[in-house]
């Protein structure tokens, strides 16, 4: 397992510390992510192509040997990963392109990509011996904790935001956890406040999506990228698009992608490129701005239907950055609009139902499509991030609701004409 980690390192101050030392934050800076480094050297000489080549995909823990945690006996799973790269020709078509796949995270047990990390934060979790663990999440990474702490039999509280949408909430409760829904989104992310607040008094495990206070759930989102090579016959896309709000999927995808080239088992690493809405993209201009990355500005009234995407300041920004300039990727922010539209192409076209914020890097492709930052003949992955039953009332409210008839055949047609405009 584990015996390939070298050491931990704060993003900020360059402290090192050990895996064994059961650190979740840096005790000099509080902010500094405490990235894993691995010894590639050794690694190679067990993790090659020909060797994963004989692993089935059937969950991401085929891929063990380049996450934690150290003891196997302590990895907690719900199948998680090992999701489709469907190609998607009807909306290539519609586009334009000539290659594009759909990476469909909704397949996973709570039914987005966070079950990745949150499968192996909550090991982690086991590992050091934490029994009680707290969150502050838009709600998709909430409901991945709490299955994964319920499998684990570890209690969580969880601090949502206040304009969650009722789904993830359902979740939550029916998994045990003690839910709070928070108001006061702005500058400073309430959840955060609370999270933070509750680890420092009582000292339970801090299980966010983002990496300054769990450090080992971006290790989950890597295994995105070894799934999109393999998948692709041991090769590496040219794009990939990612939504972003906390900018910690960014940077998971962006280091499993470095892992594998530093493994030889890809030469070089794909475009990524970031996508938020216009309701709330700090990263995006920060991106865009050359904002110090350890300084980026948060977003004064974060308000998109992408809820998932709506962290005021993104945690993991010095590291997304960083992943957006050494592939020579890109960044956007798009519409609500354009996001709804990106749904119900998906639904229509490809059978792909997502949420708003998982449909957000196919609204990014079809803005930079309009824009000619991307050439239509190359190879395109999107990431889909989040089911469409995690925000009903956004479906609802866009897509409308069905109408009701009698059991009459004439009455069907009449409708069927006036509202769906079929004639027959």
């Amino acid at each position: 397992m584990s015996r390939f980690i070298k050491y931990l390192k704060c993003s900020r101050c360059g402290r090192i510390y050990s895996y064994e030392d059961a650190r979740i934050t840096c005790e000099n800076n509080d902010l500094g992510r405490l990235d894993i480094y691995y010894d590639y050297e050794a690694m190679k000489e067990v993790v090659t192509k020909d060797y994963l080549a004989k692993i089935p995909l059937e969950s991401m823990w085929k891929y063990k040997d380049l996450i934690p945690p150290k003891d196997e006996s302590k990895i907690v799973s719900l199948g998680e990963g090992a999701t489709p790269l469907i190609k998607a020709k009807r909306l290539a078509e519609e586009l334009g392109l000539k290659n594009l796949y759909l990476k469909d995270e909704t397949r996973n047990p709570t039914g987005s990509f966070k079950d990745r990390g949150m499968s192996v934060a909550v090991s982690v979790a086991k590992e050091f011996g934490f029994t009680k663990a707290v969150t502050a999440s838009s709600g998709n990474a909430a409901a991945a904790l709490a299955a994964y702490g319920a499998r684990a039999g570890i209690d969580v509280i969880a601090f949502v935001i206040e304009q969650a949408g009722y789904g993830k909430i359902a979740q939550l409760l029916f998994y045990g956890a003690k839910v709070f829904r928070v108001r006061g989104l702005g500058r400073e992310d309430p959840t955060v406040k609370l999270m933070r607040m509750v680890h420092e008094k009582f000292g339970f495990y801090m299980a966010p999506s983002f990496g300054p206070f769990n450090p080992y759930q971006i290790e989950g989102p890597k295994t995105i990228s070894y799934e999109v090579v393999e998948q692709l016959g041991w090769r590496r896309p040219d794009w990939v698009f990612v939504p972003v709000g906390a900018a910690s999927l960014l940077t998971g995808v962006w280091k499993g992608f470095r892992d594998f080239r530093e493994l030889g088992i890809i030469p070089d690493l794909p475009h990524l490129f970031a996508v938020q809405s216009t309701g709330n993209p700090p990263f995006v201009r920060a991106y865009k701005e050359g904002q110090d990355p350890f300084n980026i500005r948060p977003w004064d009234h974060p308000h998109t239907i992408a809820w998932g995407l709506e962290d005021p300041y993104p945690w993991d920004g010095d590291a997304g950055i960083a992943a957006l300039k050494e592939t020579k990727g890109d960044a956007e922010e798009v519409p609500d609009e354009l996001i709804l539209k990106a749904m119900k192409l998906l639904a229509s076209r490809e059978g792909v139902f997502a949420e708003p914020s998982g449909a957000a890097g196919l609204a990014g492709l079809m803005a930079a499509l309009e824009d000619g930052r991307i050439d239509k003949d190359e190879e395109v992955v999107v990431l889909i991030t989040g089911h469409g039953l995690k925000d009903p009332d956004v479906v609802k409210e866009s897509a409308g609701d069905a109408p009701t008839i009698s059991a009459d055949l004439e009455e069907f047609k009449a409708v069927l004409s006036n509202a769906y405009g079929i004639k027959i």
